[in-house]
């Protein structure tokens, strides 16, 4: 049997180891309430940041919806003052577009009766000229090459007025007679044009005119009726047979049936 001094030598090592055991695991949880507190230190340091980092966050917010709301309301006064500006406008506009509209209708009137009064005069004139018989010198040969270039794109070569040709015994006049290029015009002027008796005259004088001018079978012939006005019948008839109808219109001359005369 093992003595009682072993025994006692057993149970004292035993407590040792007991005794040193308590001791190791009383440091490593010393060491681990180190840690944990250091965790939780950490941990609150880190809490404690991040809320000074949303509190900031919500100081500049704020600041900023305060800024935002400043300028909206900035804004907003000022588009009050620009709308305001713009009904001011288009009140000023509204009476504008109505003087506009009173000042377009006064000076439609007035070309109105300045078209009328220069036809009146042109009238008068021609009736002067007529009775002086210098209707086509005063008001159709000054014009007469601006309307071959208007309407033929020409400038004459050569343009008479009141050219009498005589041979064999007979005369023929012609009221105006240009030369352009390829061309030969020849203007009748009548003081009464709607009378048609003055357009078989004009036909038959087209008719004998290479009997008198040989020269103008190397040219194209173009006939212009003219006169202070004319009815529309009596236009209708000169396009029926090729001849250009040119009137006084204002205070210029025109070729009334220039598109439908077949060139």
């Amino acid at each position: 049997m093992e003595s009682i001094t072993g025994r006692v030598d057993r149970l004292e090592d035993l407590m040792a180891g007991l005794i040193e055991q308590s001791r190791m695991t009383q440091q490593q949880i010393a060491e681990t309430n180190a840690r944990i507190e250091g965790y939780i230190e950490s941990t609150q340091q880190q809490i404690a940041e991040t809320n000074a980092r949303i509190e900031g966050y919500i100081e500049s917010t704020q600041q900023q919806i305060d800024r935002l709301s400043i300028e909206m309301k900035a804004f907003k006064d000022e588009m009050k003052v620009f709308k305001d500006e713009m009904k001011v406008f288009k009140d000023e506009m509204k009476v504008f577009k109505d003087e506009m509209k009173v000042f377009k209708d006064e000076m439609l009137d007035f070309k109105e009766w300045s078209k009328r009064n220069i036809e009146d005069l042109n009238r008068q004139w021609g009736n002067l000229a007529n009775k002086m018989g210098t209707l086509v010198e005063d008001i159709f040969l000054p014009s007469f090459d601006i309307v071959l270039k208007k309407y033929f794109d020409v400038i004459p070569d050569r343009i008479a007025s009141k050219v009498k040709i005589r041979k064999n015994g007979k005369v023929i006049e012609l009221d105006i007679l240009a030369y352009a290029k390829d061309r030969i015009f020849i203007v009748e002027v009548k003081s009464s044009p709607d009378r048609g008796q003055n357009i078989e005259e004009f036909m038959e004088k087209l008719r004998v005119l290479p009997e008198f001018l040989p020269e103008i079978k190397g040219y194209k012939l173009v006939p212009i009726y003219a006169g202070l006005s004319m009815e529309e019948t009596t236009i209708s008839t000169l396009t029926k047979r090729n001849i250009y109808a040119m009137i006084v219109k204002g205070d210029i001359l025109e070729i009334v049936n220039f598109d439908k005369v077949k060139s």
